[in-house]
Formats: C-alpha cells, sequence, structure tokens
C-alpha cells in the first residue's frame, strides 16, 4: 500500500474536483437566471398593478388638487401658513435624523 499519492492521482483528482466546481458553478448560474427571471415577473406585476389603481384613482387625486388649489386661492395667508409649517417640520425631521 502506497502512503502517498502520485501525481497522476493528484491530476486525476483535481480533474475530477474542476469538473463539480464546473457543474455547481453551471448550476448556480442556471438558479441565479431563474431567480433573476422570477423578480423581473413580480416586478412587472406589481407595476402593472400599481398603475391600474393609479389609473383608477388619478380622477379623484385630480379633482382633490383642485379644491386645495380653489382653497389657497380664496385664502392665499392660510396656504402659506400651512406651507411653512410643513416646511418646517420636514427641516426639523431632517436635522433630527443626523
Amino acid at each position: 500500500m502506497a502512503l502517498f499519492a502520485t501525481d497522476h492521482d493528484l491530476d486525476k483528482q483535481f480533474a475530477a474536483l474542476s469538473r463539480q466546481v464546473d457543474d455547481f458553478r453551471r448550476a448556480l448560474a442556471k438558479r441565479g437566471d431563474a431567480y433573476y427571471e422570477d423578480g423581473r415577473e413580480a416586478a412587472s406585476d406589481y407595476y402593472s398593478q400599481l398603475a391600474e389603481r393609479l389609473h383608477e384613482t388619478l380622477p379623484a387625486i385630480r379633482r382633490r388638487g383642485r379644491a386645495l388649489e380653489r382653497t389657497a386661492r380664496d385664502h392665499p395667508a392660510t396656504a402659506a401658513a400651512v406651507g411653512l409649517v410643513v416646511v418646517g417640520l420636514l427641516a426639523g425631521l431632517l436635522i433630527s435624523r443626523r
């Protein structure tokens, strides 16, 4: 019984390991492609659903926007005060996060 592997045995083992690594690499690449495709399809579905919901609610958003615009025109001082309060709140939030 030989205690030491010959160079030929080591070359065979190395070649076998190289083939196994290549097989694993191919399998991982296929899985990665499948995961990418699944993720792309899911994102597309979410986008379609969002676009559909937005399309359904867009008229209501426009109506509320026009009503808000009319209110701002009728009461400019109040609109300016509310705007300043909102800007102040946002600035406070941004500064407190630092």
